[in-house]
């Protein structure tokens, strides 16, 4: 008899776990809270509390051939950097593919998920769910949590002293969704991760003027690279990992550092990294889009 799993979430793991749990023989089942597919890649206009929120523009970091299923390629036609709309777009031929709709469960909530009595033995889960207001129980042999990390904003209000008598707007990147509203505004956009530096671009069209605060810095890596290849297509080879693995320390850094100063002076606008390798590290994070610590604030 097959080993039941459930499988909680429909986003880009849950729809990668559902296909695995079929290619293995095993009964998943998939509970999505929401009314589709997707997870954070599913835009919309408003902010829903449990489910990560993107803003309109968002497109990805890390090109097509770096972001796609090891197993299923995506359409030559796709550009080489996706909106979130073509992300979504791919992950409905990969359902429809795969035949995995039918084992979703949608608009249903996970209420709790417990280890059965006899736990020691059995290794089975009891999982409770909500589905318009009925719930339901069932017993499962193993549990799968999709349901991402990009939910709980991080807005660490007790770090700005004074805000209560701010008569602006604060607020965290999770609720930006697009520039409109924003003309003849000052912004102060507080981060220099992906999420804010896409946000300040996409305000300073609009508003006034905006400013960026960053701590430590960053390195500004645009994403077309050398011969106008994706950048991770030139960073992300054989070749490039040997020399990160055998060269001394030093001489990587220097390598690094000449390389991310081609575009410009990272020094001379003051965004020189102060632990410089881990911050080029941090740009090989494929979800970096939606660093917490960012705010947006007017």
């Amino acid at each position: 008899m097959a080993k039941k799993v459930a499988v909680i979430g429909a986003g880009a793991s849950g729809l990668t776990s559902l296909k695995c749990c079929v290619d293995e023989g095993l009964e998943p089942t998939c509970f999505e809270r929401t009314e589709d597919i997707g997870g954070l890649w599913r835009f919309k206009e408003n902010v829903e509390d449990g489910r990560a929120s993107i803003y309109q523009s968002v497109i990805t970091n890390t090109s097509k051939e770096m972001s796609c299923f090891s197993d299923f390629p995506m359409p030559e036609d796709f550009p080489n950097f996706l909106h979130n709309s073509k992300i979504l777009e791919y992950f409905r031929i990969f359902a429809k593919k795969f035949d995995l709709l039918k084992y979703i469960q949608f608009q249903t909530t996970v209420l709790s998920v417990k280890k059965r009595p006899d736990f020691s033995s059995s290794g089975q889960w009891e999982v409770v769910t909500e589905t318009r207001g009925k719930e339901q129980s069932a017993v499962f042999d193993a549990v799968m949590v999709c349901s991402g990390h990009h939910i709980l904003p991080y807005l660490p209000l007790e770090s700005f002293p004074g805000i209560e008598r701010f008569k602006g707007q604060y607020f965290h990147s999770r609720q930006y969704k697009h520039p409109e509203g924003f003309e003849g505004k000052h912004i102060l956009v507080i981060g220099l991760g992906n999420s804010a530096s896409d946000i300040a671009v996409e305000l300073s069209k609009k508003a006034t003027q905006v400013f960026i605060s960053t701590r430590h810095g960053s390195w500004i890596v645009g994403r077309i690279s050398e011969g106008g290849y994706p950048w991770d297509h030139v960073f992300h080879t054989r070749f490039s990992s040997m020399l990160r693995n055998v060269l001394p320390q030093m001489l990587l850094k220097w390598m690094m550092e000449r390389q991310m100063n081609q575009r410009f002076s990272h020094e001379n606008y003051g965004l020189e990294p102060q632990n410089k390798l881990v911050h080029l590290a941090l740009r090989e994070d494929y979800d970096g889009r939606h660093h917490q610590e960012e705010q947006t604030k007017d």
